[in-house]
């Protein structure tokens, strides 16, 4: 684990890509293959494979707790060096650092042993004595990254691809099929194996282990979208609601979101209206509030947002259809290297014919013009959706990754999405509740702050996330606590100004939240450079 960490903060030292893949592969190139696959798996700032359901469910407050019990420290000190370095991890390794003597180092088959520990335990009284003795077992340097990879961020600009790239070339095989393996076992420790035994092209998809959502970029008319569709392209309403992917195998049926989060019991009406559909297959969609053929505000799905197991009262009130626009998988054949016009025309064959409410095929048209699309725009905003999304009919499924042969054109007041850095009290009929929301958006590894909000939640969200917030508190300066990264927020605004106040270098001027977004982590939050894209053209007038 010293190895491990001291590869980490020679990645962290480089601003070059390049260097970043050189110093992992040559130190995955110098591990058993058992201990290199757990290194690639920690390098990616998860405990587990992402394709396992496994979390270890230790917070912020906890791994304050067990470095205070530690090292001693007191608020104020603990306080003080937190915001020195604004890492718990880096805070870890500061306040360890006096500790004598250092214990012997430990080895990446310790950490994960003591990972497999902490996600057996239940609760604080099981979790805390093991969080303890694995970090009193643990040099300050690898105390830093077990911290790390336990808040699932390692801050060292290595992000998964750049892990891939470095399997690859210690291993010296392709890139493409270390990412495929990668991406449709979910598991980059199991890609390691592969890739040391030779088969790679041997991996198939895995059922009910979800692969990351292809995503769109934004145009901000449609004249700047027909610039990338010469030859027309295949235009679908975007709805407001929560993308989700849909796995059916036999009469078992599982959703998940975005963020790869199962969310099968937050939406049982659309179990067994999937189930009806012969074969298995996996459907990417959006799951939207549906009442008499019309989409619902999305403020009216939002009360079921989080809901495990939705009460028959709310399922009824809000009910919900699938809107299905693309077939990932069926029977056997993985569909991904098929264009998006043969894809939905197989879709079209499999729940085209669909009776129920519950599950829809999303309309789809060609358009082939700007005019037209400008139409197909407005009519989509006419029935209540958000605006449209415009695809090249030739496109492959490109998981996780965002380019132009998928654009979103959506209304004309530009939101970001950003997420919550630290929350303050509020006042009046506020008092007590944490109501003032900081927020951030990323530039590279960094979470730079560009703005407070006061206004957009109803007083019920409000106190549901006053209680979370509590829970998830890494430093508490009295009337504001700053707290985990986690909440996504999207955010409305009236302009962007520069700024000396605001890390990121830019305000926005009048923010409100337009609402939650549970279906996004901090990984997806809006870039630096989006704002400074936005702060450019509103200096053009556009």
């Amino acid at each position: 684990m010293q190895r491990f960490a001291a590869t980490c903060e020679a990645v962290a030292a480089t601003t070059k890509k390049t260097e970043k893949v050189r110093l992992v592969a040559d130190y995955l190139g110098s591990l058993p293959v058992e201990d290199a696959a757990r290194a690639a798996i920690f390098f990616t700032a998860r405990p587990f494979p992402r394709c396992e359901e496994r979390t270890l469910d230790v917070g912020g407050a906890q791994l304050w707790q067990t470095v205070a019990q530690l090292s001693g420290a007191d608020e104020p000190t603990m306080d003080r060096v937190y915001r020195q370095h604004g890492d718990l991890g880096s805070m870890t390794a500061e306040l360890l650092a006096s500790r004598s003597p250092e214990p012997p180092p430990l080895r990446l088959g310790d950490v994960a042993d003591a990972f497999e520990e902490l996600s057996r335990a239940r609760g604080p009284t099981q979790k805390l004595p093991r969080l303890e003795a694995l970090l009193r077992r643990a040099r300050p340097i690898e105390a830093k990254y077990i911290v790390k990879i336990i808040t699932g961020d390692l801050r060292i600009g290595l992000r998964e691809n750049l892990v891939e790239e470095a399997v690859a070339a210690a291993y010296d095989v392709s890139l493409e099929t270390v990412r495929r393996a990668a991406m449709l076992s979910g598991d980059i420790g199991l890609t390691v194996h592969l890739a040391v035994e030779g088969q790679l092209d041997q991996v198939r998809l895995r059922l009910f282990h979800p692969i990351d959502f292809m995503l769109a970029s934004p145009a901000e008319s449609a004249a700047e979208a027909m610039d990338y569709f010469s030859d027309g392209a295949l235009v679908e309403d975007k709805y407001d609601g929560i993308r989700a992917q849909a796995h059916k195998q036999g009469s078992q049926v599982r959703l998940f979101s975005r963020t790869l989060a199962d969310i099968t019991a937050q939406y049982p009406e659309l179990l067994p209206a999937l189930a009806v559909f012969p074969g298995s297959f996996v459907v990417d969609g959006e799951v939207v509030g549906w009442r008499e053929g019309r989409a619902l505000p999305f403020n009216e799905l939002q009360k079921r947002l989080g809901r495990k197991q939705p009460d028959p009262a709310l399922l009824e009130d809000v009910p919900v259809a699938l809107m299905a626009f693309d077939l990932l998988y069926r029977d056997d054949h993985l569909l991904l290297d098929t264009p998006l016009a043969e894809r939905r025309a197989e879709l079209s064959g499999l729940v085209g014919s669909a009776t129920g409410v519950h599950v829809q095929l999303a309309p789809v048209e060609v358009c082939t013009s700007a005019a037209q699309l400008q139409q197909a725009f407005e009519a989509a905003q006419a029935r209540g959706n958000e605006g449209v999304m415009v695809k090249t009919p030739a496109s492959l499924y490109l998981p996780g990754r965002r380019g132009k042969q998928w654009l979103k054109l959506k209304q004309a007041l530009a939101t970001l999405d950003v997420v919550v850095t630290a929350v303050e009290y509020g006042h009046g009929k506020r008092r007590g509740l944490l109501s003032d929301y900081t927020f951030a958006v990323r530039d590279g590894d960094r979470l730079l702050e560009i703005g407070k909000a006061y206004s957009g939640l109803t007083y019920a969200e409000i106190q549901q996330m006053t209680e979370y917030f509590k829970q998830h508190v890494l430093a508490d300066e009295g009337f504001r606590l700053v707290v985990e990264p986690q909440v996504v927020v999207e955010v409305a605004f009236n302009n962007i100004q520069r700024s000396r106040r605001h890390a990121g270098g830019y305000a926005l001027r009048f923010p409100r939240i337009v609402r939650l977004r549970p279906d996004k982590d901090a990984g997806q939050i809006d870039t630096l450079a989006r704002v400074q894209e936005l702060f450019a053209r509103q200096a053009k007038g556009t």
